[in-house]
Formats: structure tokens, C-alpha cells, sequence
């Protein structure tokens, strides 16, 4: 199976576009919502609820994972792939979110001047400047933290005018500089990109996120035929969440738009 883990509902943006272009396999979903918001958690905090998580996924019964929460990509994946993982599962994978998207705002963007929105972790950690230099070092890179927009998406405030308006606070830098791209770093903002695609104008184009990564993935599982025929094609769909499994089920089968028939709550 494919586990896909978020701190929170953010994650079901990743599934939803893994469940569109490849319904075939089985998926689990932990959504750390005990303890949502990453982005302003330390290092060191990121890298142990992601570890937990990464094993309790593996637990499960799930063969790859997917690490859809950009602050556990730009600060736990390194340390799980490199220190953790070869002692621990070294048969089995963890991906991160990071590089898809990168490799995508730097092939596409046509004046190489990109924005990139995030969490404060994901932000000052400059994992995308990083990436996106490594691809093409004359790209002109601008991020900007947005704190507010994970709890303000968590409470269910998308489309509110008090959302729109600290939005449009945290854009109006971005839009002075330009930008002809806009990666969403955070698996929260889909849910607002039709928003952020009105406030940044249309000289400016906003990263589908979740069918970069699938699409990302399902070239991954090509080239990696010995993984992909480890995953089960039986189509099952379970859900755990560290918070209450009933406002999760609400959430997750509005967004999904589909039936869930159980999410069960666990302790990491």
C-alpha cells in the first residue's frame, strides 16, 4: 500500500490527486492534526512526529511513503531517508513533496522569477531555493512564510473575507516582484489556490500541486518496478487521524467526495 502522511487534513489534496490518475492501489492516510501546525515546531520536533508517523504508516502495512506536509519534506525527509530508514525498513521507501514541485515551477516558468508561499519552517529553511538553484541557478526566488493559513484552512474559514484579506496581505510583496510562477509550499493551500490565482492576477500561474505529484509518482513507481509490484491493487482506502476522527470524516469525505466509511483514531 501507499501511505501518504500530513500534519493535518493538508494531505488529502496529495491523495485526492493519487486516487484521480491511479485509483488501482491501496492508500493510507495519517493526518497528524493532535499536532498541526508544523511550520512552527523546531527541527527536531518535525523530524520526531514525522518518524513516528513514517512507522506507524510502515506498521500499517504500507510499502512507500509519501511525506505530503512540505515542512516534514524540507525538514525530517533528509534525516528519515539517509539516518533512519536503512535500519530500520531499508526495503522500503519514504518520498517527499519538495523536488516534484520544484523540478515543475523550474521547468515551467517562462521569466524565472518564481514565488514560493509556505509555512515559517518551510520558508527559512530554503530547501526550495535550494532545489530550484540546483535546476537553474539564474531563477530569482521569493518566499514568503504565511503562519496563518494552515489553521485558518484547519477551521474550515476558506473563501471568508477575513482569510481573502490576510491573503491578500501576505501576496502583495510576491505580486511587486513580478512573479510569473507561484508554488503552493504546503499541502494546505490548494484548498485556497483559486483565491490566490485571483489575488495574484493572471501574469502569474499557480502550481497544481497535487497532479505534479502524482504525476511525479507514477513516473517514480515506472522506474521502480520492483516497488511498485510490492503494492497491493485490492483498492482499499483507510484513514487514521491523531485528532477526532468524526471532524475528520466530515472533512475528508467533502473534500474526497466520496464515502469514508471509518477513520480510526490513533496515538503516535
Amino acid at each position: 500500500m501507499i501511505g501518504v502522511f500530513d500534519s493535518g487534513y493538508g494531505g488529502l489534496t496529495i491523495l485526492k490527486g493519487f486516487l484521480d490518475l491511479m485509483p488501482q492501489y491501496g492508500y493510507l492516510y495519517l493526518g497528524d492534526s493532535a499536532h498541526a501546525p508544523y511550520g512552527n515546531k523546531s527541527l527536531k520536533i518535525v523530524f520526531e512526529y514525522t518518524r513516528q508517523a513514517v512507522n506507524f504508516l510502515f506498521s500499517q502495512g504500507a510499502e512507500l511513503i509519501i511525506l505530503a506536509c512540505n515542512t516534514a519534506s524540507a525538514k525530517a525527509l533528509r534525516k528519515i531517508q539517509q539516518e533512519w530508514l536503512p535500519g530500520h525498513y531499508p526495503d522500503r521507501r519514504v518520498l517527499g513533496v519538495v523536488i516534484p514541485l520544484a523540478e515543475a515551477a523550474a521547468e515551467k516558468s517562462r521569466r524565472g522569477r518564481i514565488a514560493v508561499i509556505g509555512t515559517k519552517a518551510t520558508v527559512e529553511s530554503g530547501v526550495f531555493n535550494q532545489e530550484l538553484h540546483k535546476l537553474n541557478p539564474s531563477l530569482k526566488v521569493f518566499g514568503q512564510a504565511c503562519p496563518l493559513l494552515v489553521p485558518l484552512v484547519e477551521e474550515g474559514w476558506v473563501g471568508k473575507p477575513e482569510t481573502n484579506m490576510i491573503l491578500k496581505k501576505y501576496l502583495r510583496n510576491l505580486k511587486s516582484k513580478s512573479v510569473d510562477f507561484l508554488i503552493p509550499g504546503c499541502t494546505h493551500y490548494p484548498f485556497l489556490k483559486k483565491d490566490i490565482e485571483r489575488i495574484m492576477g493572471k501574469n502569474c500561474k499557480v502550481l497544481d500541486a497535487p497532479g505534479i505529484v502524482a504525476d511525479k509518482l507514477a513516473d517514480y513507481l515506472k522506474r521502480h518496478p520492483e516497488i511498485e509490484i510490492m503494492l497491493s491493487k485490492k483498492r482499499e482506502r483507510l484513514f487514521f487521524t491523531t485528532d477526532d476522527p468524526d471532524r475528520f470524516k466530515v472533512f475528508g469525505e467533502s473534500f474526497l467526495g466520496s464515502r469514508i466509511s471509518e477513520v480510526i483514531a490513533v496515538s503516535l
